[in-house]
C-alpha cells in the first residue's frame, strides 16, 4: 500500500517530477524515493491512476468505486437507474466535490456515495495521466499553462479551482493521498483477505466459495507473522486445496 521505493524510467522519472533521480533510458529501475514522497505503493502509480479515470477527466466515483471493490473487497451497487451520471465542470465553476456534494443531497445517492466518494477525493491530487496536481484545469480562464496530449502534441489549458482532497472513511478521516495510504495499511488482514479471493478468482478461475473462506482465513493466520507479504500469500495458496482440488 505504501513504500519508500518505485519503479521508473526517464519519462515517468518526468511524469512523477522526480527528475532529480536522475534516471535515464526507457529501462523501468526500481528506485529509492526522498522523504515525504508521494509516489509510494501502488495506488499512485500512473497506470493505476490512467485506467481510473476516462482520458479526459478524472472522478471520485470511478476512483473511489475501484478503490473499494478491488483494493478493500466492498462491491459498490449499480447507480439508480433513474439518477444521471455527475460529470466534471470542464469550464472550472464548480469542483467535482460540490458537484458531488449535491447530489448526495439525494436520499437514493446519499448511502452509496458516503462510502465511495472518499477514496476517489484521495486521489483527486491525480490527473488523467497521474501526473500531480493542487488545481484543476478548464478550457477558459485567465492564465494558461502548455501540456502534453495523449498523442505527445502539444496544447495549453488553465487553472481553475484547487483540488481538495481531505475526506472521511468508516469514521476514519484523512487530509491528502499519504495519510489515505496510511489508514488502508492500517486494515492490512482485510487488504490481504480482499488480494486473496482475487487471486483465487485468477488462479483457479472460479468465484470464491463458501467453504474457501475457511481455508483463507488460515491462510491468513499462517502468515499474519510476516505481515502477508505477498510472495507468502501466493505460495501458501498454491499448497492449498482451494487450488489443489478445483
Amino acid at each position: 500500500m505504501d513504500s519508500d521505493f518505485t519503479f521508473l524510467n526517464e519519462r515517468l522519472a518526468k511524469l512523477y517530477n522526480l527528475e532529480s533521480l536522475n534516471v535515464k533510458g526507457a529501462t523501468i529501475k526500481r528506485v529509492t524515493l526522498p522523504p515525504g514522497s508521494i509516489r509510494g505503493g501502488f495506488l499512485t502509480q500512473a497506470a493505476i491512476l490512467k485506467v481510473t479515470a476516462n482520458g479526459t477527466t478524472t472522478s471520485p466515483v470511478k476512483r473511489g468505486a475501484w478503490v473499494m471493490e478491488r483494493i478493500l473487497g466492498r462491491k459498490p451497487p449499480p447507480p439508480p437507474a433513474a439518477v444521471p451520471a455527475v460529470e466534471p465542470d470542464i469550464r472550472g465553476a464548480t469542483t467535482i466535490r460540490e458537484q458531488l456534494d449535491s447530489h448526495r443531497a439525494q436520499p437514493a445517492c446519499a448511502a452509496c456515495h458516503t462510502k465511495i466518494d472518499p477514496a476517489g477525493f484521495a486521489l483527486e491530487s491525480f490527473d488523467v495521466f497521474g501526473g500531480y496536481r493542487t488545481q484543476y484545469r478548464a478550457i477558459d480562464g485567465e492564465k494558461s499553462e502548455p501540456g502534453f496530449g495523449k498523442n505527445g502534441l502539444p496544447f495549453f489549458y488553465y487553472y481553475a479551482l484547487p483540488v481538495e482532497t481531505q475526506s472521511e472513511l468508516d469514521g476514519r478521516k484523512f487530509k491528502d493521498i499519504i495519510e489515505f495510504k496510511r489508514m488502508l495499511a492500517q486494515n492490512d488482514r482485510a487488504l490481504a483477505r480482499n488480494f486473496l479471493n482475487q487471486l483465487v478468482v485468477y488462479a483457479t478461475g472460479a468465484p470464491v466459495g463458501f467453504a474457501d473462506r475457511e481455508r483463507i482465513e488460515r491462510i491468513l493466520d499462517a502468515n499474519a507473522p510476516t505481515q502477508y507479504r505477498l510472495r507468502n500469500l501466493i505460495h501458501s495458496l498454491v499448497q492449498s486445496d482451494i487450488f489443489l482440488i478445483k
